[in-house]
């Protein structure tokens, strides 16, 4: 056995996402799609920096409002696809709902390790805290949310900075031990302790704080196992965590649940924030 009960093929597959659905290019295809009609319609401040890489940059829709909510949307990908260009999709939704929304781009793997990626994703957080009037947000009320790894990052986020006032995960991943030990390691390159640092059931939110998690039906079984897990610790620790269910959707197709108001998964987020 290699983790737990699973051997290396059971343990591969219990990682893989793309597995859950025939074919995955339809919904990337989705997400830049959505994502340009996003910044074609509304007021977007596109490639802002946010540190010293041509990675670190992160696009900006500004609230109407002077001291709105910040919705932070950090993408997934595996730690090694994606952009934040595919990103803010949901941005229309969360602006007519009265929020400011900041999509995060960071180094992809192999080129940037996990510890990079992470130092990246709070550098950029820190960036909106220290920047949210400028694009009329509220720096107390900034919610941080992700997806896949990009549901990981955000479980990073949330634990490394006590400022982050509320979160969301969607088919995260928060224990990188069975992640290093995968077919996954081709590209995030762990050891034992870069896993240990980089696993947010190590590094439960600061202070107890309203958090939604979700994970498709169809969910290749360690991202379910996981988010329950984290939703676990987190009410331990005292988080207002709950899970909220999305039936009929699938690990890709469940973040553009945020582009309807009336989904389960934005009215939660959007109370989290509020705006309910």
């Amino acid at each position: 056995m290699i983790y737990r009960y699973r051997d290396q093929a059971a343990l591969d597959a219990s990682l893989n996402a793309r597995a859950t659905v025939p074919d995955v290019a339809p919904f990337i295809t989705a997400y830049a799609e959505a994502s340009a009609k996003a910044r074609a319609t509304l007021e977007c401040r596109a490639n802002v920096p946010y540190g010293p890489t041509p990675a670190e940059r992160v696009d900006i829709f500004p609230a109407r409002m002077p001291a709105s909510p910040v919705y932070v949307f950090i993408h997934g990908g595996y730690w090694r696809a994606l952009d934040a260009r595919d990103s803010s999709f949901m941005a229309p939704m969360f602006v007519a709902a009265g929020a400011a929304v900041v999509a995060v781009n960071y180094e992809l793997a192999p080129a940037a390790s996990i510890d990079e990626i992470v130092r990246q994703c709070r550098a950029a957080m820190n960036y909106v805290f220290e920047n949210a009037a400028a694009f009329n947000g509220d720096p107390a009320r900034v919610h941080v949310s992700g997806s896949s790894a990009g549901g990981h990052l955000a479980a990073m986020a949330l634990g490394g900075d006590a400022r982050v006032q509320s979160a969301s995960t969607l088919s995260g991943l928060f224990d990188l031990e069975p992640v290093r030990l995968s077919d996954c390691n081709e590209w995030a390159k762990l050891d034992a302790a870069s896993a240990a640092r980089n696993s947010p059931l190590r590094h439960l939110p600061k202070r107890p704080v309203p958090l939604v998690v979700s994970y498709a039906p169809n969910e290749a079984a360690e991202f379910a196992v996981q988010s329950e897990a984290y939703l676990a610790a987190s009410v331990a620790v005292g988080c207002h965590a709950r899970f909220v269910a999305e039936p009929g959707t699938n690990h890709f197709d469940l973040p553009m649940r945020f582009m309807d108001r009336d989904s389960a998964l934005s009215r939660a987020v959007l109370e989290t924030m509020g705006l309910g």
